[in-house]
């Protein structure tokens, strides 16, 4: 019996202040009046920004060019898939009322596709994305190898999927001169994407890096040649790729496709006055009822154009209010029939 007190006494916990939970403790107690002032606080700050950010986004200027019908002829020759390797063009004046100042954003902008079906995102691979194995195609079901059983780089449903449309916008001085508005295809990506998820693979010469594998079946270039003006933005890491490869999460959304570089005659903007889009067209939408668009858009120190952000301030500032409006009604209809009953 002795030894058995002498056990249960060594399990016991030191008689210490942490193991016996005799620390000192501060219990927050706030009073009514510091809670509805906490409450009428938030709401101001909510409110505020919410409202300010709403005009931000008030204050860009967008225009957006549906292409759909008016490329009619060319979205009925993509139709047929057979008429792939046949080139189809057409053109789309319109006119800029109001100059847009600062920098100016090109986007394309689709509308009925699907970006966010499983098997879609699955489509890839993400080891020859990076550059470490060009020949694993593992995941890339139904996009994995061409007939012959040669393997596809890059592989998958995204990848072949790409929007290759290819849109110019000219300035028109008057009928017969038209400038072409530089615009720039390089940084348009985030930066994680550019320089750590997308790698070409490691060889002096890019073509021979892709040796071994194809082409996309509905690409009419490798990926080593996607940009012959800038042989840096080829492969993996050309920008128009890693832009589409990020899929969207909705079925209608829009992607970066240029940004205005500013020289000459666009120091400051795009002016106003006459403008087109000249179009080269490939991407079909016909065929799930889809349609697509051009959209030009300023930014502020915001963002873009979306309301989003400043309606979420605004609603969480007004029910926050509300929820103070109530707490002191309660507050002081108490504090009077405590009176009363102190009387």
């Amino acid at each position: 019996m002795k030894r058995k007190s002498q056990d249960s006494q060594s399990r016991l916990p030191d008689n210490t202040a942490v193991k016996q939970q005799q620390l000192p403790a501060y219990r927050l107690q706030l009073s009514a009046k510091e809670i509805l002032s906490g409450f009428f606080a938030t709401g101001v700050f909510c409110l505020g920004i919410g409202i300010i950010l709403l005009l931000s986004a008030k204050s860009i200027k967008e225009i957006e060019i549906n292409y759909t019908e008016k490329c009619a002829n060319c979205a009925k020759l993509r139709e047929n898939a057979a008429n792939f390797a046949k080139e189809c063009a057409c053109s789309i004046p319109f006119y800029l009322s109001e100059a847009m100042r600062g920098n100016v954003y090109m986007y394309y902008k689709l509308y009925g596709f699907y970006q966010n079906l499983y098997r879609y995102i699955l489509s890839r691979s993400n080891s020859q994305l990076v550059g470490t194995d060009i020949k694993d195609v593992t995941n890339c079901s139904p996009f994995k190898n061409s007939p012959n059983g040669t393997p596809i780089a890059p592989c998958g449903a995204i990848a072949n999927s790409i929007f290759n449309d290819t849109i110019i916008l000219s300035y028109n001085l008057n009928s017969s001169i038209h400038i072409k508005v530089p615009m720039l295809r390089s940084g348009i990506t985030w930066w994680t994407d550019k320089y750590v998820k997308f790698q070409n693979p490691s060889s002096h010469n890019l073509s021979s890096a892709f040796a071994g594998t194809t082409k996309p079946p509905y690409w009419p270039k490798p990926a080593y040649e996607l940009d012959e003006e800038d042989p840096g933005n080829n492969g993996f890491i050309n920008d128009d790729f890693i832009v589409w490869m990020r899929t969207a999460a909705f079925p209608t959304f829009k992607k970066l496709y240029r940004r205005l570089h500013r020289v000459q005659h666009f120091t400051e903007g795009l002016p106003a006055g006459s403008y087109s889009f000249n179009i080269t067209y490939n991407f079909p939408v016909s065929r799930f009822q889809g349609e697509k668009s051009v959209v030009l858009s300023t930014l502020t120190w915001s963002g873009g154009s979306s309301l989003f952000l400043g309606l979420a301030y605004v609603v969480t500032g007004a029910v926050t209010w509300l929820a103070f409006f109530s707490m002191m009604a309660i507050h002081l209809r108490l504090k009077e029939r405590k009176g009363f009953f102190l009387q």
